[in-house]
């Protein structure tokens, strides 16, 4: 399992699918850009490229994953947090060595990206 899905973050996924008109999936992955060079991916597809992608049931919610991703989400953990500013999804990735202070930009030991100014 390349990533996980806390509870909370699983039950907001479900209640954003139910909104969905097509049958998808919840895609995670990588980009370039944002200030530290990466930045995360993260939305709802319904199209599979079966050599590209990996696909997978993480916390009971249907999973697709751009293979070429995979070493730098391994070990991510993704919770969704509620305040009174409202809510959101956090991402904990092990193997970001720079964090931008958004939050939603990185940098991996192994993949720098392209950054952007913030």
């Amino acid at each position: 399992m390349p990533f996980t899905l806390t509870d909370s973050a699983r039950d907001q996924v479900r209640e954003m699918m139910k909104e969905e008109e097509n049958d998808v999936r919840l895609r995670f992955g990588i980009q370039g850009g944002g200030c530290s060079g990466l930045s995360y991916s993260l939305g709802f597809d319904d199209e599979i490229n079966e050599d590209l992608d990996l696909t997978e049931d993480i916390n009971g919610i249907p999973v697709v994953i751009f293979k070429q991703d995979i070493p730098i989400i391994e070990g991510t953990k993704i919770d969704f947090k509620q305040n009174m500013m409202g809510g959101g999804f956090a991402i904990d990735n092990p193997n970001a060595i720079v964090n931008c202070g958004c939050g939603s930009s990185f940098r991996a030991k192994d993949k720098e990206g392209t950054p952007e100014k913030c």
